[in-house]
């Protein structure tokens, strides 16, 4: 862009003389259709995946265990996630039309489930460490009053950490209308406002300490943290799982092994992305090298929302007693969609439906735990 000056005076002059070449920002290449396409699917699988945790315990399974309360709790952080996730980036593609309030709001929220979920995941790897690694002193130590309080904490935690989100994110016009560009055609042009949800700092010095502090805590509590903890327990569940020469032992291992496996694909290439990110944050960037940087994290950062699709398929379905719970569910609303066609259908089995309350299909108990190792 050109900005051509035009006053006058008394003397001859070139006009070229006083052409300067003005540095533009950056204007990111984003291919925002593959994006929202790839995030819908995420949202539909991680809508349908955890609304059938939370519907499964809400009508056919009590939460008994300290594993049952956590993937509960971890249940509904992702859901909150999905649904959160098409209003953030609809307002993104839209210059966040929904306003400043949404702004605030979204990213907070955001944030909250973000930790939540992240911590949820560590305390489950230490609920399972303790029932197969500490198994004597599992019943003093896994009580569901331990669970909620051990929830409430995580949730309290995860607030307090999305503070400065809720703080800092503001929405304003970035395009800067108030100046008038002069184009080297002579004729004024007004740049259209364009209103975003960012960062947004009155100070300096505060700016770059949260610009440091936030990304490095969300690597800290939201990835290292639960990273450290998951390898330390698994790797003791699995030492002690060795040791038992049984075939359901060493299906649990294999078990474990995926977990974690699933859990360090899906985060870590978004956080070794926002490592780097956070590192050079400060140092100067060409266009080309900070668009490529804007599309790993993008495209990492989609991999890792697909975690909480996973989630619910290596946590709660893996467990025979869940997938039973679930059997009696898709077997109920499949009978009771029937019973317009054939009302005998409908009679046998809602006496099946309420009788599934009390004993399981294969005629196990509702006394385990809905992560069979």
């Amino acid at each position: 862009m050109m900005i051509e000056v035009t006053h006058r005076s008394d003397h001859d002059f070139n006009e070229t003389d006083y052409l300067y070449e003005i540095e533009t920002p950056c204007n990111h290449q984003r291919n925002h259709n593959v994006e929202l396409v790839i995030h819908s699917i995420i949202c539909i699988l991680g809508f349908m995946g955890n609304s059938l945790v939370i519907v499964t315990y809400a009508f056919y399974k009590r939460t008994k265990s300290m594993t049952d309360v956590y993937l509960l709790n971890m249940a509904i952080a992702d859901l909150v996630f999905v649904v959160l996730l098409p209003l953030i980036v609809y307002n993104e593609l839209t210059a966040w039309s929904m306003g400043p309030v949404a702004c605030k709001l979204l990213h907070g929220s955001y944030s909250i489930n973000l930790y939540s979920g992240m911590l949820l995941l560590a305390c489950i790897s230490t609920d399972h460490y303790i029932a197969i690694v500490q198994a004597r002193r599992s019943f003093r130590l896994r009580s569901l009053q331990y669970s909620c309080l051990i929830c409430t904490i995580v949730w309290v935690f995860a607030l307090l950490l999305s503070v400065p989100s809720f703080y800092f994110y503001n929405w304003y016009d970035a395009s800067h209308t108030e100046s008038i560009l002069i184009t080297e055609e002579g004729t004024l042009d007004f740049e259209p406002s364009h209103y975003v949800c960012e960062f947004k700092f009155t100070d300096t010095a505060i700016a770059k300490i949260a610009r440091l502090a936030i990304p490095s805590t969300q690597l800290a509590v939201g990835f290292f943290l639960p990273l450290l903890i998951m390898v330390f327990c698994y790797t003791a569940i699995i030492i002690t799982l060795l040791k038992a020469k049984n075939f359901q032992r060493h299906k649990a291992v294999r078990v474990v092994l995926v977990v974690v496996a699933v859990f360090v694909i899906c985060h870590l290439p978004y956080n070794v992305t926002l490592l780097y990110d956070t590192i050079t944050m400060f140092g100067e960037m060409t266009c080309e090298d900070s668009d490529a940087l804007l599309t790993a994290k993008t495209v990492t950062q989609t991999i890792a929302y697909l975690h909480c699709c996973l989630n619910p398929v290596l946590y709660a379905f893996i467990g025979a007693e869940f997938r039973n719970h679930f059997r009696r569910i898709v077997r109920g609303v499949w009978c009771l969609g029937k019973r317009y066609i054939a009302s005998q259908c409908f009679s046998r089995t809602t006496s099946e439906v309420y009788l599934s309350t009390r004993c399981s299909v294969d005629g196990t108990s509702e006394n385990g735990s809905s992560f069979t190792m």
